[in-house]
């Protein structure tokens, strides 16, 4: 037959398709099961992990969200940004405060003298080591100037070796030459930075600016503060201040105040409860993804990896029931009352505008205890969550260690079964080569023979 392949040279038999033939029966079977296990260990190892990232996310979601005034509603605004900002965190409570910044807060700064040649100035002409201290705040700092060092290896020396510890080094240079500028990180009264030293490098110095504290007021109480950023102030309330209030016109007594104001948004109190929703129907939608059963359009069905799977059950079951239990101190404790609904099919959670404007008109205080606190729902969905969560003994990462495991266990026996049908193919090669060859000496030898019959048997001509 055209393009079939006889091996057997001796006995015309295709020995190779024979021991093929043999070789795979024997290995089909065991192969077949490799090969089912391998495909669903390696599928659902998939599965669980894409279910293991969807939960995290949730999970820091939750973390976010808790550290945040997401449930407040709560905004803060200031009447003059040019004088001070203002955030609210979730602890702050509705009210306006009168702010007059009259001082701000400033750092010690220092000039070194001016040195004619600049950056590259020479301040170190001896040839031994001398030493710059720099005291903030009475606590000393010595900084080594090597023999010839100049004035920007010094810069650059404080800047390496004291960054982290409030002081902070540069040159400022004009027509006349450079000069070492040192500013201290630390604001207000106490922090001022002197020079003293063997250097030199003090000798001439005069202050740029002496360190001061904040000085302000809210509804007439005078305060003070060694930074300019106040916090405490006002429960819950961070103000940053920004420049000295203005004094009113035709007036240079009194100053215009900036009115400080935390209010309820029930624009963005809807904002953080979408947020909420939003994360935990990504979780959903990931869980539905891995467990759907699809129906095919010749109306046969296909399983997802994880579809039956105890695991998912379980996860969904706990997170379920922390959704739906009730919680906070307020009338309304649960999410159906501000209009969010479930969807039978997928589980998925949505709001009914109309049913929210109307109990956020009465109720909005009652969402941030539902949701806070250590028995919110944040707090108790992260709890529920954690055994399945923990990085390398929760459910699902034991899981992925054992479909691991498994998959591993599966390549030995894989690469078994190769070395024995490997073993097998060279064995059967083996007997059946030998086989053709005798079949080709004995039809040798048969040939040989009737040779010898048919000279006997054919009658001589004689000439």
């Amino acid at each position: 037959m055209a393009g079939s392949t006889v091996s057997g040279i001796g006995s015309n038999i295709d020995t190779q398709a024979i021991v093929k033939s043999l070789v795979d029966a024997e290995k089909v079977p065991k192969q077949s099961q490799i090969n089912t296990a391998s495909q669903k260990a390696t599928t659902t190892l998939s599965s669980i992990g894409k279910i293991q990232a969807a939960l995290d996310a949730f999970r820091g979601a939750l973390d976010t969200m808790s550290k945040d005034s997401s449930f407040t509603g709560l905004t803060g605004s200031s009447s003059d940004e040019k004088t001070a900002t203002m955030t609210a965190s979730n602890t702050a409570s509705n009210g306006s405060f009168r702010l007059i910044v009259d001082q701000l807060a400033q750092a010690s700064k220092l000039s070194s003298k001016n040195f004619a040649g600049g950056t590259s100035s020479v301040v170190n002409a001896t040839d031994k080591p001398t030493t710059l201290t720099i005291t903030q705040s009475g606590k000393p700092y010595d900084v080594s100037v090597p023999a010839g060092a100049t004035l920007q290896q010094v810069r650059d020396s404080i800047n390496t070796q004291f960054g982290t510890s409030g002081l902070s080094a540069n040159i400022q240079t004009d027509s006349n030459g450079s000069r070492l500028i040192l500013t201290s990180t630390t604001m207000g009264t106490g922090s001022d930075l002197t020079l003293s030293g063997t250097s030199g490098l003090d000798v001439g110095a005069t202050v740029v600016e002496y360190p001061k504290d904040a000085q302000y007021s809210i509804d007439g109480v005078a305060s003070v503060s060694k930074t300019n950023n106040i916090e405490g102030a006002l429960s819950g309330v961070n103000i940053k201040l920004v420049a000295p209030s203005t004094f009113k016109t035709n007036s240079d007594v009194e100053k215009n105040a900036t009115l400080i104001t935390v209010s309820t948004n029930n624009t963005a109190l809807k904002s953080g409860v979408k947020g909420f929703l939003d994360t935990y129907n990504a979780l959903i939608t990931a869980m539905n993804a891995e467990t759907r059963v699809t129906t095919n359009l010749d109306g046969s069905t296909t399983a997802a990896a994880l579809t039956g799977d105890s695991t998912m059950r379980s996860l969904q079951s706990a997170i379920r029931n922390e959704f739906n239990a009730l919680s906070g101190t307020g009338t309304f404790k649960s999410l159906a009352q501000f209009g969010v609904v479930t969807s039978s099919g997928t589980g998925l959670l949505t709001i009914d505008d109309k049913r929210w404007d109307a109990a956020v008109k009465t109720n909005s205080a009652d969402i941030n205890s539902m949701f806070t606190g250590k028995d919110g729902m944040l707090a108790r969905m992260k709890n529920a969550t954690e055994d399945f969560a923990k990085a390398s003994t929760g459910v699902l990462a034991t899981r992925s260690s054992s479909l691991t495991d498994s998959l591993k266990d599966l390549t030995k026996q894989q690469n078994t079964l190769d070395e024995r049908m490997a073993l097998l193919t060279s064995s059967l090669s083996a007997k059946y080569n030998a086989m053709d060859t005798l079949v080709a000496q004995l039809r040798q030898q048969s040939t040989s023979v009737m040779t010898t019959l048919n000279a006997l048997n054919n009658p001589k001509t004689n000439n």
